[in-house]
């Protein structure tokens, strides 16, 4: 069975955003290959943040993870700081790693543009990124299309490696994308990707009410002035696209004759989503709800992952010191 890799980072609760662009393919996937998902907190601190908050985020965001399907007994599930090949496997990258590849980056010369002061993480974030996947000689990563030059910057520097350490048979191989179905998602504002920090996201453990509350005000087709205005679905920024998301094909069918027509108004559009939001998402709350009162569940399903993950970590990283002449402990 190939074998996939895909990380996180604990941002909290879930939203829409996360779950469509990665969680709910990764829900499907955990049984077509051998899967290693993990929360990554230490891409996490390159940003500022409170040491009691990062705790809860990470607890939050596994809890989740299992809520929305992720089974602990099919895939590995774990949060990388319990695994220190990680970090040891970055460093041992970071010195084959070419300093203009990670400085062509769009994400770091995006964020970095930003801010006054660059801290060296952001630049690496790359590597580290690279050195999760190869841990694992993950063949396959499920991603986004904001992604994916991280992720070619991942098949270089095995390339790099293997060029130089293992020659005749390349050890690490070359991960392969797989884009998500949703590859971008924007947010209820119409504007940005729907993001946490932005305030554009419809929290995945939201009450029907709360869901409502931000459905209701939500951009749509700017040409629907009024309810007697013809629209074009595919003009809709948010709507259309949660639609295709979470309702039956034939809601969606007759979303689109509707909104052509000028037969809804777009608050009909809503109320239809809405109704399928909640039948989807409506299950996943419960089980959060479950876990949120029982969380050993959440920190005995992580340790076994933890477990799982290492017994893999430590096979690659010996092999790997073994191939750089390092030696072992």
């Amino acid at each position: 069975m190939s074998r996939i890799f895909s990380g996180i980072q604990p941002s909290g609760d879930l939203h829409v955003g996360n779950y469509l662009g990665a969680v709910k393919n990764w829900v499907a996937l955990q049984h077509q290959f051998e899967s290693f998902f993990c929360i990554v907190n230490y891409h996490a601190i390159i940003a500022p943040y409170e040491p009691a908050d990062l705790r809860r985020r990470t607890h939050d965001m596994a809890v989740g993870l299992l809520a929305a399907g992720i089974d602990p007994t099919v895939a590995t599930l774990y949060v990388q700081s319990q695994v220190p090949e990680h970090t040891e496997l970055a460093w041992i990258l970071n010195t084959i790693t070419p300093l203009g590849e990670l400085e062509r980056q769009t994400q770091f010369k995006d964020k970095a543009s930003r801010q006054e002061q660059v801290m060296a993480g952001l630049l690496n974030y790359p590597v580290l990124q690279a050195a999760d996947i190869l841990l694992y000689r993950a063949d396959v990563v499920p991603v986004g299309e904001d992604q994916v030059q991280h992720l070619e910057l991942s098949r270089v520097v095995a390339r790099n490696w293997n060029a130089r350490f293992s020659p005749d048979t390349p050890f690490f191989p070359e991960p392969q994308p797989k884009l998500t179905p949703t590859r971008r998602l924007v947010g209820l504002d119409g504007q940005a990707k729907m993001s946490k920090s932005l305030g554009n996201t419809i929290g995945l453990l939201e009450t029907p009410d709360a869901i409502w509350d931000k459905l209701r005000p939500a951009v749509t087709d700017p040409a629907r002035q009024r309810k007697t205005d013809p629209g074009n679905p595919d003009l809709c920024p948010i709507i259309y696209q949660l639609h295709r998301a979470f309702s039956p094909e034939g809601t969606v069918r007759e979303v689109e004759e509707n909104c052509r027509g000028a037969k809804w108004g777009c608050i009909d559009c809503k109320k239809s989503l809405l109704t399928n939001l909640v039948a989807e998402l409506t299950p996943i709350r419960e089980r959060a709800t479950e876990l949120q009162s029982h969380p050993e569940r959440v920190t005995e399903a992580l340790d076994i992952g933890a477990a799982k993950a290492r017994v893999i970590a430590h096979q690659t990283l010996t092999e790997v010191k073994n191939k750089m002449g390092l030696p072992l402990a």
